[in-house]
């Protein structure tokens, strides 16, 4: 199992600004191990930009932060995930807890989504969180399976492992400095593995299961430690070349 290293740029960032960033990433890049993949979650506008600046057989792969459920149609503002293959992309974001809190995207339809992308060929990470209301009144683990349960209600049993990963981001520890300590963090993959167990027959122990809140530099070692984490979801500090590829190279000998 390769541990996924995955940058969120949200939006931020103008063609030209994202192309020099990518291109200076897939250089810092070049000491990543055959055990570490990094991905990297750009805007829409920026995609085919950073597909050039990367070339061809790229280190750092291309994702898009979110599609729609249809391969074309009337659906004003929307990407299909064709449009996503077609700049590049060999990976999807979906409900993302932004997307979820701002945009009122609900499970039904992030499962929707997560369902057609596989189909589509796109390798999907999956968002997946609670609130600090959710978390202090006790309901971490029933939320967290009711996100799970309508988010793979359309996935095949016997999808390859490497297709899928669950990218745990408790919403209080997103941009705000505040990260989920060791034991939250081992208590909560814990639990999404546990239910990974019960729904898929098999590889329900290769599927990568992600961390995202806050993650920077200096916590990435000591997260990716941990039980069950397989890699990180990092937001700001993916902005710059200097700290994602920090990130990305974290605990490895200098």
């Amino acid at each position: 199992m390769k541990t996924l290293m995955a940058a969120n740029w949200k939006m931020f960032k103008t063609r030209r600004e994202a192309a020099d960033c990518a291109r200076e990433l897939e250089t810092r890049l070049e000491k990543l191990p055959a055990d570490r993949e990094a991905v990297l979650f750009a805007p829409f506008t920026a995609l085919a930009a950073c597909a050039e600046a990367l070339g061809p057989g790229p280190r750092l792969r291309l994702g898009g932060q979110n599609c729609y459920p249809a391969t074309e149609g009337a659906f004003t503002g929307e990407i299909s995930p064709a449009m996503l293959l077609d700049c590049g992309c060999s990976h999807v974001l979906v409900g993302h807890s932004e997307r979820r809190a701002i945009l009122g995207e609900s499970d039904e339809f992030i499962g929707k989504k997560c369902a057609f992308a596989l189909n589509a060929g796109l390798d999907v990470t999956l968002c997946i969180g609670e609130t600090l209301a959710e978390r202090d009144g006790g309901m971490l683990r029933p939320v967290l399976d009711r996100q799970l349960a309508e988010a793979l209600s359309g996935v095949p049993d016997d999808m390859p492992a490497e297709r899928l990963c669950v990218a745990y981001e408790p919403v209080w520890a997103i941009g705000t400095g505040r990260v989920a300590g060791p034991a939250e963090i081992i208590e909560t993959h814990a639990l999404i593995r546990a239910f990974l167990r019960k729904r898929f027959a098999s590889g329900k122990d290769e599927m990568r299961i992600l961390y995202g809140g806050s993650v920077k530099p200096e916590n990435t070692a000591e997260i990716i430690s941990l039980d069950n984490v397989n890699g990180v979801l990092v937001g700001g500090a993916s902005l710059r070349a200097e700290s994602f590829g920090a990130v990305a190279l974290a605990g490895l000998p200098a």
